[in-house]
């Protein structure tokens, strides 16, 4: 892995973990974006994995968060912006089109750029999130977000990530506690952890707004799904992707797949096994770059 760094439109130093496979690449880039509060780090597993299937892969980390800049002017923190920051990232190195694996907000961040450049995006896979999103996953979110964490060094990390994401993840272990913790935070100047994400990236809609915002989203992946193949992944247990709203989307067009990953909720790390022969079909069948 290398880490790579582009510039965005508007200025900003953003960074993306490169992985290569060993021999030739087969097949077309994959571009990974993560959640809201997350960074590159979360797709530790994945890419090496994905890379030795012969994929080049792009772990980003969107402005605000790991070692991607933090952006003055907050209100550019959306997913129009986060969108057309991935073109920069494939104009800057010359790919002409993508897979793109966006996990929650990344979900989001895909869809809006199937709309803004949808020649980019050859297929996706969308990890746990959708045009419907829960009330409850969004409030278990809101808990958090953008608030200080309370936490003094790496074991008290591991306990804060437990806290907040142990309803998703029954089946972790203290060691899975640890590697969260290592992806959530970053290390601080003495060795401590310290919350690796700008916390002005979290601006909840207004309740009023949310009917609009779903409506327009049904729209953008009904765009997504028209013409290219879809991968649409649900924790099994996910407060965020209802079982009606998966059924919904696996419905929109014959492209869409739908898999459930049992016992993870919001979101499967990518490293399950069902995930990956879901993941391993899905590449294989794609044309080539």
């Amino acid at each position: 892995m290398k880490d790579f760094f582009w510039r965005s439109q508007d200025g900003l130093n953003l960074h993306a973990a490169d992985y290569r496979p060993e021999g030739r690449e087969k097949g077309l880039p994959i571009i990974c974006v993560p959640g809201l509060t997350r960074n590159a780090r979360d797709f530790s597993d994945f890419a090496p994995w994905a890379a030795s299937l012969g994929h080049r892969v792009l772990a980003v980390s969107l402005r605000g968060r790991g070692q991607s800049d933090r952006d003055p002017k907050p209100r550019r923190y959306r997913p129009d912006t986060y969108a057309r920051d991935i073109v920069t990232l494939m104009d800057t190195l010359g790919l002409s089109r993508a897979i793109l694996v966006g996990t929650s907000l990344g979900g989001l961040v895909t869809l809006e750029l199937a709309h803004i450049a949808p020649h980019r995006v050859a297929a996706a896979v969308l990890n746990d999130i959708g045009p419907s999103v829960d009330k409850s996953g969004i409030a278990r979110i809101a808990s958090y977000a953008g608030t200080a964490a309370p936490v003094t060094d790496w074991q008290s990390a591991a306990a804060h990530c437990e806290r907040i994401n142990g309803v998703a993840f029954p089946d972790f272990t203290e060691a899975d506690w640890q590697r969260l913790a290592r992806w959530t935070f970053a290390e601080g100047p003495e060795g401590q952890p310290v919350l690796d994400y700008d916390r002005a990236i979290f601006r909840p809609a207004p309740r009023w707004l949310m009917p609009v915002i779903e409506w327009h989203l049904w729209r953008r992946f009904r765009n997504l799904a028209a013409d290219r193949p879809v991968l649409a992944l649900r924790g099994a247990i996910s407060d965020i992707l209802s079982a009606e709203t998966l059924a919904r989307m696996g419905a929109t067009a014959p492209g869409v797949q739908t898999v459930e990953v049992p016992r993870v909720g919001h979101a499967p790390t990518l490293s399950e096994p069902a995930v990956k022969t879901a993941m391993k079909d899905f590449f294989a069948a794609l044309p080539p770059a």
